[in-house]
């Protein structure tokens, strides 16, 4: 998939194929290691080329998000069970 960081278009993978691994640097904020895991090599030195700011990064998260259906947001939380339970 390919999305805008800077004006220039990137390659990367999109969000549901991350590994957890690559989830923990995003947490941890080391955002050089996640963009290296999520973004193809050549995409990966038009980062480092570009250095964006948080902003900028965080413009590109948002819109590669959205291409890959997934909400990198808050989390919806678990579901409600289907099955009702009965008081004693």
């Amino acid at each position: 998939m390919t999305a805008p960081l800077c004006g220039k278009q990137v390659e990367f993978s999109p969000a549901p194929t991350w590994r957890q691994s690559t989830m923990r640097k995003l947490r941890v904020g080391d955002f050089d290691a996640f963009m290296e895991d999520i973004l193809s090599p050549d995409s990966y030195d038009i980062y480092l080329d570009l250095d964006p700011t948080n902003d900028e990064v965080n413009e590109f998260m948002e819109v590669a998000s959205e291409a890959g259906g997934e909400s990198l947001g808050k989390s919806s939380g678990p579901r409600a069970s289907s099955r009702t339970t009965r008081r004693r």
